[in-house]
């Protein structure tokens, strides 16, 4: 067995491809091409390893996962609650400038309409928009499969910390109210 004080210095290489021709994760020892009895090591596929993995874990590390793991049930109401009102807020005052700015922007274009400034073909805008309609029609029927796997991952996130996820609706709607 190689103990961790021992001053060799080992090499390793890479092992084969798997047969699909992606490269496997198969590291061998110059000891262990020496004495394939001493030291053994593990073969894992890269591109499994890669999809089983959870995007949060690819960005915050193996220690990050569910809250549910981690915090009791106060903490995650807090949590949530606070992240949902802070949000909730910010949803409301961004929602209500944009719906001025858009309210704003139909009224200056129907002063300009009436006053003269601009000739608006409405039948044109009105062909314009039911074109658009029977295109988000034909596009709404099948999701695309990013915005399934998107569906997916957030049914997943909100099975598994439903406290928080409590804890955040109940927020958001506070925020909003606020």
């Amino acid at each position: 067995m190689c103990s961790a004080r021992s001053k060799k210095k080992k090499t390793y290489t890479q092992g084969p491809t798997t047969e699909f021709g992606k490269p496997s994760i198969e590291l061998w020892s110059n000891e262990h091409q020496k004495d394939k009895s001493e030291e053994t090591f593990e073969v894992m596929d890269v591109v499994e390893y890669a999809k089983k993995r959870r995007w949060w874990n690819k960005i915050f590390g193996e220690n990050s996962g569910p809250v549910a793991e981690k915090y009791n049930v106060a903490t995650q109401l807090a949590i949530g609650g606070v992240s949902g009102w802070c949000a909730g807020y910010l949803f409301q005052k961004v929602g209500k400038l944009a719906a001025s700015a858009v309210g704003g922007g139909f009224f200056f274009l129907q002063i300009a309409n009436h006053t003269g400034y601009i000739k608006v073909d409405w039948k044109r805008v009105e062909r314009d928009v039911n074109n658009a309609k029977k295109q988000l029609k034909l596009n709404a029927e099948k999701p695309t499969k990013e915005v399934r796997t998107k569906v997916d991952e957030v049914q997943t996130f909100v099975k598994k910390n439903i406290i928080l996820t409590g804890g955040f609706a109940g927020g958001f709607l506070l925020g909003l109210a606020s």
